[in-house]
């Protein structure tokens, strides 16, 4: 597409907000606590360690930003 001199083409991109990061945040601590029941059910020690890793990065974020407000 082509465009006068001094004309700005419009972007149309997708902004993120706090809200959204949130709530990847919330769901990514929802399937962190289950890979972390889910290992030791089945005794996949490396799922354990991926939970624990996914629920307190999820965690430490989730505190972050709260006490940011």
């Amino acid at each position: 597409m082509r465009y006068r001199i001094g004309e700005q083409p419009v972007a149309e991109t997708i902004t993120l907000d706090q809200g959204a990061f949130l709530t990847i945040a919330a769901l990514s601590l929802l399937i962190g606590t289950g890979f972390i029941f889910a290992g030791l059910r089945s005794k996949h020690y490396w799922m354990t360690i991926w939970g624990t890793g996914l629920t307190l990065s999820s965690l430490v974020y989730i505190i972050f930003v709260i006490a940011m407000l």
